[in-house]
């Protein structure tokens, strides 16, 4: 369905021309090699929605390899990585391209990588697309520019409703990480699922298994980087898509009976999560390391749960299993190693504030407090508050001026010790000299006692810490 502007054309139209105004210089460059060149997919609704930036997507009639002829003699830069699929990209000025020739993709039953086929007309590529809000088109090369909607796009949009073009389905079979990309879109844009497409996920959950783990991690992570990604992750759960991608958060809804009480682990825990986000103005914005680990805190729960006699559930060291837990499931979603080794330290230290008590810990608790939350100590910080779900109003109270008391002892001691810094106050250099070795097993040793020693007892000076490594070592041999 070709239309007239009309109010939405225009303002996509505008919003073209001021965020964008070299893109009409690209159709024309099209438009005089005969071919056809439309704005497309979530480049119009963005500019529907007056939000449009300088990353375009483009469809286009012409070949990928006549594609990055035309591109080479608009763009300052070109790239051609995606050309064996039909994309070629390119950025002049502030603004980027992407051009896609028509076409449709589908995955095999079993395979991982999608078929690509080209298409004939603008209609059959929109039809392939994964929802009607990202199914429109401004077609730029006739003359008269045109806005497309063959799917009804643009009431779906004003209705903040997710539809497909086709059925459910047919989409979610040709791409089944468009299931994930509904439960992203709800979180991101405030949208809700037509009842088809919550029935089509329901129905075609197991598909996902065929998408690599890779693709599967960047769009479950812009989902928990949303606004609301408690929305999504509800949906995950409902679908059952949670159970194949992230088993262990659905998991969290443990039976309760009504002898033995506890929270509900998993409404805990998309609490902690929306409570940690509250906070991430500490942490200069959306943190990925942190929603992370305030949705995986309490996975080690259902493995370690336990009915107390008389009433009552523990959950001995769920801390530690939990961390391996988070550690198996972050590498299977091929999450980088940093990442993994941030959220598994922060799951596994999440608990240690509640030793604290009413402040009786030492100077050197909370040094090692601090050496062991590392570069994360204000991870740990919004993660401990955050944790703090009761809704009894004096006991919350107390807990928050408790963790106040311990960040401002930490604030003193590093004014005072520098503890992000904290070392031996001598070096590997002056413990081989001192001791006579050369580098070994030993010397690494000799620095561990050292550090130890800092962490007891504070600055010691290279005096004192002389004195301290050589008893040490006189008594070690």
């Amino acid at each position: 369905m070709t239309t007239a502007l009309g109010a939405a054309g225009e303002l996509a139209i505008q919003s073209l021309i001021n965020q964008a105004p070299m893109a009409s210089t690209l159709a024309d460059d099209f438009r005089r090699e005969g071919y056809k060149l439309a704005l497309v997919g979530g480049s119009v609704r963005d500019a529907i929605l007056g939000r449009l930036r300088g990353d375009l997507d483009f469809t286009t009639s012409a070949p990928p390899e006549v594609s990055r002829k035309i591109i080479s003699n608009w763009a300052q830069s070109v790239w051609d990585i995606g050309i064996a699929f039909g994309t070629v990209a390119g950025k002049k000025g502030d603004t980027t391209v992407e051009v896609t020739t028509y076409r449709s993709e589908s995955y095999g039953h079993e395979s991982r990588k999608p078929a690509v086929t080209y298409g004939d007309s603008i209609e059959e590529d929109l039809r392939r697309r994964d929802f009607t809000i990202n199914a429109m088109a401004l077609e730029l090369t006739q003359g008269k520019p045109q806005f497309i909607d063959p799917f009804n796009g643009l009431r779906d949009l004003g209705a903040r409703i997710l539809r497909t073009p086709g059925t459910p389905e047919e989409s979610f079979s040709d791409d089944p990480l468009r299931m994930l990309r509904a439960a992203r879109f709800a979180s991101q844009l405030s949208f809700t699922l037509a009842p088809d497409v919550l029935l089509g996920m329901k129905e075609m959950a197991a598909r996902i298994s065929i998408v690599s783990p890779e693709r599967i991690r960047e769009e479950f992570s812009k989902l928990l980087l949303s606004k609301d990604p408690r929305t999504g992750i509800s949906i995950l759960v409902e679908t059952g898509l949670a159970d194949l991608i992230l088993p262990e958060v659905p998991k969290l809804k443990l039976e309760i009976d009504e002898h033995h009480h506890h929270k509900d682990v998993y409404e805990h825990s998309l609490t902690v999560l929306e409570q940690a986000i509250e906070l991430e103005d500490r942490l200069g914005g959306p943190n990925l390391v942190i929603r992370l680990a305030a949705l995986l805190h309490d996975i080690g729960k259902p493995k370690t749960r336990n009915l107390i006699e008389g009433g009552g559930v523990s959950f001995h060291h769920h801390e530690v299993v939990g961390a391996r837990q988070a550690k198996e499931r972050l590498k299977a979603l091929r999450y980088d190693g940093e990442t993994i080794d941030a959220v598994t330290s922060l799951i596994a230290l999440h608990l240690r504030f509640h030793g604290y008590g009413e402040g009786e810990w030492t100077d050197s608790a909370v040094r090692r407090y601090v050496r062991d939350a590392g570069d994360f100590l204000i991870h740990l910080h919004v993660l401990t508050r955050a944790d703090c779900t009761t809704r009894n109003k004096r006991k919350a109270e107390i807990l928050a001026a408790t963790y106040q008391n311990l960040e401002e002892r930490i604030e003193l001691l590093m004014q005072e010790e520098e503890l992000l810094a904290m070392r031996p106050d001598i070096d590997g250099a002056e413990v081989m000299r001192l001791l006579n070795l050369k580098p070994s097993r030993a010397v690494g040793e000799a620095l561990d006692f050292l550090l130890e020693l800092r962490i007891e007892q504070g600055p010691l000076g290279p005096e004192k810490a002389t004195q301290e490594l050589l008893k040490w070592w006189s008594a070690r041999n």
